[in-house]
């Protein structure tokens, strides 16, 4: 199958490819999203998936469900061997090629290993649905067979996904002890070589965070970094060993493979360099976006990889390619920064907001947690009410999460049609 000329070709169906294709379709312009996957993951949430308070379910929604409302939108679930950016083609493992009049790259991201030697054959990432639900099967494995020793954990990376992540397992681990399931609850053990957790955020919140994690019976351990995975246990480059049967790793992540074989030279990270436009040198017609992208950010360098950004950077794509096909110039990317943020565990968490960055914490720091993400949520959900009274019971409760093993987790009540699943494949 080959793309008619006037039709957008979009690489990714995350929220970079999501945001950009449903502001093209508003217009009516036809759209090409390819995705290997057909379901849209929300990432903000794998690390309630790995530790069994969401069922995976709740954060995959089909790309067809989404785009249900717009006809122009055509999805293509595929595996993409090549991106030729020079004639604005997607070459496909199954043989063939789609082309168009722009192509947008917004494939993600995938794991940063930084040649550690065993982490990329006995850590566990958790950049997907699919690495949520390995870690969440692993985890249940050994619950079932449990003896001192084989439920401990060591999280690399002092991040906001190393931080959520150990804040959720020392719960889980704590109210597995506190319900009798465990006579015992692992050791959790966050690793980060810098010298303080959450990295951009403020000191008060670095004192914050690790403050809140020891008290859920968490170790923080920082200026160490990892020297080596094995099966068993975690060799850090001071000398020290860890023992555990699970490395969870949040340590880094660097642009999706498919990236590399675009044409240009990758930049930092593996990523794509953009032009402020979002628009790539030496390629007309040509954008990326997201977490694929190294998107300038003034004086200050490249804008992160945050969902708020991939988002943003989607939709602003689309634009430029709407203004484009008016002969129009097109603008620079401007992003409207809504704070950083972290869920640090029930009744804890930490987000800086305003032009100033103010800090703050607790509930009110958990309310613009959720209004971020009701409103990242809001492009791939016609309902965010659902989300709101699920994420509301989570944070409120005052007991320990009652995870077990043998029964479901709490669901978001999305109301979706039943046959609106996604296919989840974990090979």
């Amino acid at each position: 199958m080959t793309g008619t000329s006037d039709r957008v070709l979009v690489l990714g169906g995350g929220l970079a490819g999501v945001a950009c294709a449903r502001r093209l379709a508003e217009d009516g312009v036809p759209v090409t999203l390819v995705d290997r996957n057909d379901y849209h993951q929300f990432q903000p949430l794998l690390y309630q998936v790995a530790s069994s308070q969401l069922p995976v379910e709740d954060v995959a929604r089909p790309h067809r469900a989404i785009f249900r409302e717009h006809a122009t939108v055509e999805v293509v679930t595929a595996e993409v061997a090549e991106v030729r950016l020079s004639d604005r083609s997607l070459v496909l493992t199954d043989g063939r090629t789609l082309s168009g009049s722009h192509v947008v790259v917004a494939a993600g991201a995938q794991p940063n290993f930084f040649g550690v030697p065993g982490a990329a054959e006995h850590a566990y990432p958790l950049y997907s649905v699919a690495d949520a639900e390995r870690l969440r099967l692993h985890l249940q494995d050994l619950l079932r067979d449990a003896t001192p020793g084989t439920l401990d954990v060591v999280v690399v990376g002092g991040g906001p996904t190393g931080v959520e992540t150990t804040g959720a397992l020392a719960e889980l681990m704590g109210a597995l002890h506190e319900t009798g399931r465990l006579a015992q609850p692992g050791r959790i053990t966050l690793i980060d070589r810098g010298d303080a957790l959450l990295g951009e955020f403020s000191e008060k919140a670095h004192e914050y965070a690790v403050h809140k994690l020891r008290e859920a019976g968490a170790d923080v351990r920082l200026g160490a970094g990892v020297a080596a995975v094995h099966p068993d246990h975690v060799e850090l480059d001071d000398g020290a060993s860890i023992p555990a049967r699970t490395v969870v790793w949040g340590g880094g992540e660097q642009g999706a493979s498919v990236a590399g074989t675009a044409g240009p030279e990758p930049g930092r990270g593996g990523r794509i360099d953009v032009r402020p436009d979002l628009t790539i040198e030496g390629y007309p017609g040509a954008y990326a976006v997201g977490d694929a992208a190294n998107i300038p950010a003034g004086e200050t360098g490249t804008w992160p990889q945050l969902g708020s950004v991939a988002q943003q950077s989607g939709r602003w794509a689309a634009e430029n390619i709407l203004r484009e096909r008016r002969n129009e110039p097109t603008r620079p990317f401007r992003y409207k920064d809504k704070g950083i943020m972290a869920m640090i565990g029930r009744n804890a968490a930490v987000a800086e907001v305003g032009k100033h960055r103010h800090q703050v914490d607790g509930p009110v720091a958990f309310a613009a947690w959720l209004g971020v993400h009701m409103m990242l949520m809001s492009g791939v959900h016609s309902r965010t009410d659902a989300f709101v009274t699920w994420a509301w019971d989570y944070f409120d409760r005052d007991r320990a999460a009652t995870i077990e093993v043998s029964s479901a987790p709490q669901r978001i009540a999305w109301g979706d049609d039943e046959a609106d699943r996604p296919h989840i494949a974990l090979d």
